[in-house]
């Protein structure tokens, strides 16, 4: 578990660091990291409506990026589905 978190983390880092602050993701590094690195497992991830959406359902504090704690909602969520373990 220890490297899965660690790829976690560079691969956040890496795409948070393309457009100013390596501490957030914008929207369009989101999408990109999303598309990318997740093509099966968040649908439409080309979408920009459906980046939208899932932006503004993890974006807690509404300032229109994502932090590492917000993103990994999404982690957490897709795993979740993965796993079977959602209802």
């Amino acid at each position: 578990m220890e490297s899965a978190i660690n790829v976690l983390v560079s691969q956040f880092k890496a795409y948070a660091g393309k457009d100013g602050s390596a501490n957030t993701l914008s929207k369009e590094e989101f999408q990109s990291l999303v598309t990318s690195q997740l093509p099966n497992f968040v649908k439409n991830a080309s979408d920009p409506a459906t980046i939208d959406q899932l932006m503004k359902s993890l974006d807690e504090n509404n300032d229109g990026e994502l932090t590492f704690l917000e993103f990994w909602q999404l982690i957490g969520s897709v795993a979740n589905q993965h796993g079977g373990f959602s209802q």
